[in-house]
């Protein structure tokens, strides 16, 4: 499911309303630790368009 949730959010990257969508459901389906993985994936990947999304989507979910 972490390289499935990593090929959707690609893919959905170009608008921040579905990366937003799709962040959510893939938390929902990964353990834990696979959650963490996909945060510093993601901050690492889109954090220069999408950092303040990510966080808000994390924080909300904690």
């Amino acid at each position: 499911m972490f390289e499935l949730s990593k090929k959707v959010l690609t893919r959905v990257s170009f608008d921040r309303k579905l990366f937003r969508k799709e962040l959510y459901k893939s938390i929902k389906w990964l353990k834990p630790k696979e959650s963490l993985m996909l945060k510093a994936w993601c901050l690492a990947t889109f954090g220069h368009l999408y950092k303040d999304v990510i966080n808000e989507v994390y924080k909300s979910i904690t």
